[in-house]
Order: C-alpha cells, then sequence, then structure tokens
C-alpha cells in the first residue's frame, strides 16, 4: 500500500495489529529507562513512546523486561510493536531499526587489583572482562580483540560480584553505569578511552514495511526538530548526546 493511499487506521493497523501499541522497555539501560517507588516507568524511552503513541491516536502499553536480550530475542514472536535497543547487525536480522537518536558509551570499570592504564591495555594484557550476556556492548566486544577473554554473566549485578571476588579483571558496560558503581566501590576506575559509542534506536519487528517507514520519518522529525534533546536533557542526559540524521 502506497504512503498517499493509507489512512490513519490503516497505519495503526500496521504498528498494532492488537489495537494497542504494545512498547518493550529495557531496563538493563538505565541512561534511557528507569522505574519511581511505585513500579511505574520513566525515561527517555517511555516519553518516545507516548509521542509515538499520541501520532498515532494508540494507547501505550509498556512492557517491562530486564535486559535487552529479552527484548531482541523475542522478535519474531509477536510480543511487542515498538522497542528501544542499540543497533547492532545480529539484532537487524530480525528487527528494522530506525537511524539512531543517541549515542552512549561505552566503557570498561577495571577492578581495585586492575593496574592496567587503560582501556587498550586491558584487552593487550589479555585479562578476563565481565560482561552482560546478550547487550549489545557484549554482542561488540564478541567481533572484537580479546573475545576469548569475555566472560558472560546473566546481568550486571552478578558481574559486579564477580568484579568484586576478582575473577574478573574488569567490567564491561554503559559509561554512566560503570561511572555510579565506581563511586561505591573505592580503588575501581572506569578506563579511557571508551571501548565503543552505542548508538540507540528505536526499533519494530521486521516485516512490517508502512510502519518501518513511518517510524522512520517520525523519529527523523523528533530529532531534527530538537525535541529529542529536550527529552534527553528532561532526564539529565545532554542534548549532545542526541543523533540529527
Amino acid at each position: 500500500m502506497s504512503d498517499a493511499s493509507m489512512t490513519d487506521e490503516d497505519l495503526r493497523r500496521a504498528y498494532a495489529p492488537t489495537g494497542r501499541l504494545r512498547v518493550a522497555l529495557n531496563h538493563g539501560n538505565a541512561v534511557l529507562v528507569s522505574r519511581d517507588e511505585s513500579g511505574t516507568a520513566h525515561g527517555i524511552s517511555v516519553d518516545l513512546a507516548r509521542a509515538l503513541a499520541d501520532r498515532l491516536g494508540l494507547q501505550a502499553v509498556f512492557l517491562d523486561h530486564e535486559r535487552a536480550v529479552e527484548v531482541s530475542s523475542t522478535a519474531e514472536d509477536d510480543r511487542w510493536d515498538v522497542c528501544f535497543l542499540a543497533v547492532d547487525p545480529d539484532r537487524a536480522k530480525t528487527i528494522h531499526f530506525t537511524h539512531p537518536y543517541i549515542r552512549i558509551e561505552g566503557c570498561y570499570l577495571a577492578g581495585t587489583e586492575t593496574e592496567v592504564a587503560d582501556s587498550k591495555a586491558l584487552i593487550a594484557e589479555g585479562l578476563k572482562v565481565g560482561t552482560v550476556k546478550g547487550s549489545a556492548y557484549t554482542l561488540h566486544l564478541k567481533r572484537q580483540q580479546g573475545a576469548e577473554n569475555l566472560v558472560e554473566y546473566d546481568n550486571l549485578e552478578t558481574a559486579l560480584v564477580a568484579l568484586d571476588e576478582g575473577q574478573v579483571a574488569a567490567i564491561a558496560g554503559i559509561r554512566e553505569a560503570m561511572e555510579t558503581r565506581s563511586e561505591t566501590r573505592p580503588g575501581t576506575r572506569v578506563l579511557q578511552p571508551p571501548f565503543m559509542e552505542i548508538r540507540q534506536a528505536m526499533g519494530l519487528p521486521a516485516g512490517r514495511p508502512d510502519a518501518a517507514a513511518h517510524l522512520d520519518a517520525f523519529v527523523a522529525e523528533m530529532a531534527r526538530s530538537g525535541r529529542v534533546g529536550e527529552i534527553l536533557e528532561r532526564h539529565g542526559v545532554s542534548k549532545d548526546c542526541a543523533i540529527v540524521p
């Protein structure tokens, strides 16, 4: 169906076969989403999802996931309609990604007994690095030098225990999360330079071309108009992290 002949109702069906916009949230990325004391989700992902739902005239239903892999691995199961994940070629086999709208850095948190000078030395010396299964940075690191020294854990808290106990020399993660954890662990430090730039995008299950075209345009418009930058600053993230296509 061409864009010219597509009605608003056609577009709603293309996005949301159930009649509601099911939004998958990844709580493994605290930069994008968090919960308040009542358990209600807030954050950049929530604001963008609500803006999209309002544009479409749909009710947004938020589905909480603790890890990115719980979202990406269910892309073909008709459990959600829109997601917020880092762009990765493996994920792109089953998920259509928009142009990225925010850049986040991936960094290593070195343990108290790890004396390397920087990120490059950590890898060059072949030290063990903990990382979270299925995360965008893990998928990236598994394709890089030093992949044989990665130790995968189910979640960040388990990886942190391994770091505290000296089972690994460092752990990989999102810079903001690594800095927060370092503040409560005297002697640990975030290594420079970052090992990657993580580019976050909106996505939907592959095979929905009409919705994909609309979502691409929506994200581009939100970025170019400055709305993305406004949302980032509202949640304590510099608007300089916004990516404008």
